[in-house]
């Protein structure tokens, strides 16, 4: 192991910010199901997934660039929510909070093989034409693409929180989240902003699938690692905090980023995991506790 210059730190460090900024699109979906619906979401890796794979069939079927594509990926992740809340995840709550689990554990193998049986195994790329652009001088810069979908990823962020704390959907959500008995009684159809909130859900999760594979390479069984990366930003951030997630993403982008440069690529997620656990033990709460 080999100190990096401070050159190499600071790069990291930009690097970081600007992933850790993805990390938190995608990680954004699992916060919300966790801290409305109360369901810890196993399958949510495959959401994100789904993402990169829709972009990655529509870039196919119309020749056009995946950053204009990518909301459509987001709709059809979105869209593919609402059934498998209302119909698979909704009369499974009712029996304990272990058959939700198992239910979303079931389900993200089974979109994981799906996956390989229509997609293959083989590793996928979707290519922006922006990655290979940088914006920065000298030794301090970063591809154009992690710029863009960093501003991508902060605007949605702040779009979920507007759309929580200040509109009447919002309310009803937060109000179905806290006091799910209260809120029927008053007229709020809480079921139905579940599934509303789970398919709100898997379109930032689609979304931030869409622009990690304009980063990243990926393959059917990524969500793993995405699901770990999103349990780490959730707790890190605090459960159904918007503004918790996006700091633990970017703090567990540096973290990785820094990790990597001072260790190793390969020892990215291990250090990310580590810190995480770290963390967990003095915060369990998160930075931000549970909040909107």
């Amino acid at each position: 192991m080999q100190l990096p210059d401070l050159n190499t730190l600071l790069q990291a460090l930009l690097t970081g910010v600007l992933i850790g900024a993805l990390f938190a699109l995608a990680a954004l979906g699992l916060s919300l199901v966790v801290g409305v619906i109360r369901i810890v979401n196993l399958m949510h890796g495959e959401l994100v997934v789904l993402g990169a794979y829709a972009a990655y069939a529509l870039v196919q079927l119309t020749g056009l660039n995946p950053l204009l594509l990518a909301p459509v990926a987001a709709l059809l992740v979105a869209l593919l929510g609402w059934p498998i809340e209302r119909y698979i995840l909704q009369p499974v709550v009712r029996h304990g909070a272990e058959a939700p689990l198992l239910t979303t554990f079931a389900l993200s193998i089974i979109l994981q093989n799906l996956l390989v049986y229509f997609a293959g195994g083989d590793t996928r790329a979707l290519e922006s034409g922006l990655g290979a652009q940088r914006v920065g001088s000298g030794a301090l810069g970063a591809p154009v693409i992690y710029l863009v979908g960093a501003l991508l990823a902060l605007c949605v962020c702040a779009a979920v929180h507007l759309l929580i704390t200040r509109t009447d959907f919002g309310r009803r959500i937060r109000a179905s989240a806290e006091q799910p008995d209260a809120a029927a009684i008053v007229g709020v159809a809480v079921r139905r902003y579940y599934a509303r909130t789970f398919m709100l859900a898997a379109g930032v999760a689609g979304l931030g699938g869409a622009l990690l594979g304009m980063v990243f390479s990926f393959t059917p069984s990524s969500g793993v690692e995405f699901l770990l990366t999103g349990f780490a930003v959730v707790v890190l951030g605090g459960v159904g905090s918007v503004k918790g997630t996006l700091l633990g993403g970017v703090a567990l982008g540096v973290v990785e980023s820094l990790g990597a440069t001072v260790f190793g690529d390969g020892y990215r997620l291990f250090i990310g995991l580590l810190a995480f656990l770290v963390f967990l033990s003095l915060r369990p709460q998160g930075l931000f506790g549970r909040s909107a």
